[in-house]
C-alpha cells in the first residue's frame, strides 16, 4: 500500500521509471517487508519463552508464599501456648525461690549453732592444747 503510493506519487511528479526497476524496487520492498516479519516473528517467539518462564517462576513464587503463610499461620497459633507456658515456669520458678527462703530460714539457726558450737571446740583444744 505504501510502496503504490510512492509509485503514484513518482508518477505525478512527472518521473516515470521503466516497469523492470518499479518491480525490482517492489520485490526489495517485499523481501525487505519479509525479513522484518521474520525478525518480528523471532522477537515474538523470544518473549514468549520469557513470558512462560516468568509463569514458572511465578507459580513457583505462590507456592512459596503459600507455604509461609502456612508457616506464620502456625507460629500465630503457637504464640499464646508459649505464653502460656512460660507463664507456668515463671510460677514455678516463685514456688521455688520461696521454697529456698524457707529453706534459709530453716537452716539459718542450724548454721548459727554449728558456728557456735566450732568455736566453742576451737576455744576447747586451745585451752587444753589439743
Amino acid at each position: 500500500m505504501i510502496l503504490a503510493a510512492m509509485a503514484d506519487k513518482e508518477v505525478s511528479a512527472g518521473r516515470s521509471r521503466p516497469a523492470q526497476q518499479r518491480i525490482k524496487t517492489l520485490a526489495q520492498a517485499a523481501l525487505n517487508a519479509d525479513v522484518t516479519v521474520g525478525q518480528v516473528d523471532t522477537v515474538l517467539q523470544g518473549l514468549s519463552e520469557t513470558l512462560e518462564a516468568l509463569k514458572h517462576s511465578t507459580d513457583n513464587l505462590d507456592a512459596t508464599m503459600e507455604r509461609f503463610n502456612a508457616t506464620i499461620s502456625s507460629i500465630d497459633e503457637l504464640a499464646p501456648r508459649l505464653l502460656a507456658v512460660m507463664d507456668r515456669l515463671e510460677a514455678i520458678v516463685d514456688r521455688v525461690e520461696r521454697m529456698v527462703e524457707v529453706g534459709e530460714a530453716v537452716t539459718s539457726p542450724l548454721t548459727a549453732t554449728e558456728h557456735a558450737v566450732r568455736g566453742a571446740i576451737t576455744a576447747v583444744r586451745h585451752r587444753t592444747g589439743l
